[in-house]
């Protein structure tokens, strides 16, 4: 019925150099696999489209003339998509090598599988709870809406829009992502209907990086706004609950925020860095940080030519002091990045990646 094994969908709008570690990413995860990747640009202003094809002419690239919102421009590259599974990804996100290969085997051995969530981890390696969310009952829905973490049980009933891998067939039954949703909302509405149509979510500790952007902070005004109006639309969709107590709720939330002001992460006065990669990029990287960060105290080498990286998460002794690092794409793995981000002790310290062929180094939008 499908041709291929899977279909990758971005919508992009204004993340170009995200979007660009993004695809190195998937790139390095869909080696020797039969897929494709689409990318969608919701008309970003930053030169997205042009850099994009340039950087990555297999891919295909759709161009909208407008901000379609993540639904409806998701939903033009779902309708071309010839994959059995299909992967809706955020252009902020950074996969592991083996996370498609693992996801696909995962589906193929679950048939009662309509998708998959994975373990998110932010910019300081901190474990994100929406990577794990179950619905909630309507008495406590306004309040919280369900972003609630499930630490219990091994599946997740609310696959989150950053990473959704989705079986085709499940998709189609259910009729793609509703357009109703712009900004946020359309996940959970999907991940309603999947299980209204007998299929089951389910979590696997499979690391990816997800970025979270400045507006996307629980304090952020137009964050609380934004994310509550989607859940007006998804109440009077479903009859949750009172609409009037989802604005209230609303009203009081954004209020909070606007008495509180947005929490703003200060950089520590005094920061070390240490930069994981081989000798011969080292002084190019240590140009390029002290360039983009000048309060840098000093730089360190992790050199991966004499040391392996797992002996950085072994020996924490030797590097708890550090404030940053830096991450050489391809002296290191994607998978290696993760595994260190995530075993770390220290959750206040900031993760960058430099990549020798895009000659770019991307850091946490704090």
């Amino acid at each position: 019925m499908y041709e291929i094994k899977l279909s990758i969908v971005i919508v992009n709008y204004n993340a170009k150099y995200l979007l660009e570690q993004c695809l190195c990413s998937v790139q390095a995860a869909a080696a020797g696999m039969d897929a494709e990747v689409f990318v969608i640009d919701n008309h970003s202003a930053d030169g997205s489209p042009a850099y994009i094809r340039e950087r990555f002419p297999q891919i295909t690239l759709i161009e909208n003339e407008d901000n379609h919102g993540f639904a409806k421009a998701g939903n033009q590259a779902i309708r071309l998509c010839r994959g059995e599974y299909v992967l809706l990804l955020h252009p902020d996100t950074v996969i592991g090598e083996e996370s498609l290969r693992t996801l696909c085997c995962f589906m193929d051995e679950h048939p009662e599988a309509g998708g998959t969530g994975v373990k998110m981890l932010d910019g300081n390696g901190v474990f994100l709870p929406e990577s794990r969310r179950i619905f909630l009952k309507p008495k406590r829905f306004a309040w919280n809406v369900l972003p609630y973490r499930n630490a219990g049980r091994q599946h997740a009933d609310i696959l989150s829009e950053a990473f959704m891998f989705v079986r085709h067939e499940a998709l189609d039954r259910v009729g793609g992502l509703d357009e109703s949703f712009f900004r946020y909302g359309a996940d959970m509405d999907l991940s309603y209907r999947l299980a209204a149509d007998g299929w089951r979510s389910h979590y696997l500790p499979e690391r990816i990086l997800h970025y979270k952007s400045k507006s996307a902070r629980h304090r952020d005004a137009e964050y609380i706004k934004a994310f509550y109006g989607a859940m007006l639309v998804f109440c009077k969709k479903y009859h949750l609950c009172s609409r009037l107590l989802i604005r209230l709720t609303t009203g009081w939330k954004t209020c909070c925020a606007m008495l509180s002001g947005t929490p703003k992460k200060k950089p520590p006065k005094r920061r070390r860095l240490l930069a994981l990669c081989r000798e011969d990029n080292f002084e190019t990287i240590k140009t390029v940080c002290l360039q983009q960060m000048p309060e840098l105290e000093f730089v360190n080498l992790w050199n991966l030519d004499t040391e392996r990286v797992t002996d950085a998460v072994c020996r924490r002794n030797q590097v708890k002091s550090f404030t940053d690092y830096v991450f050489c794409h391809p002296d290191m793995r994607f998978e290696q990045m993760l595994l260190l981000m995530d075993k770390t002790e220290n959750k206040k310290a900031v993760y960058h990646i430099y990549n020798i062929h895009g000659k770019r180094l991307v850091s946490p939008p704090y």
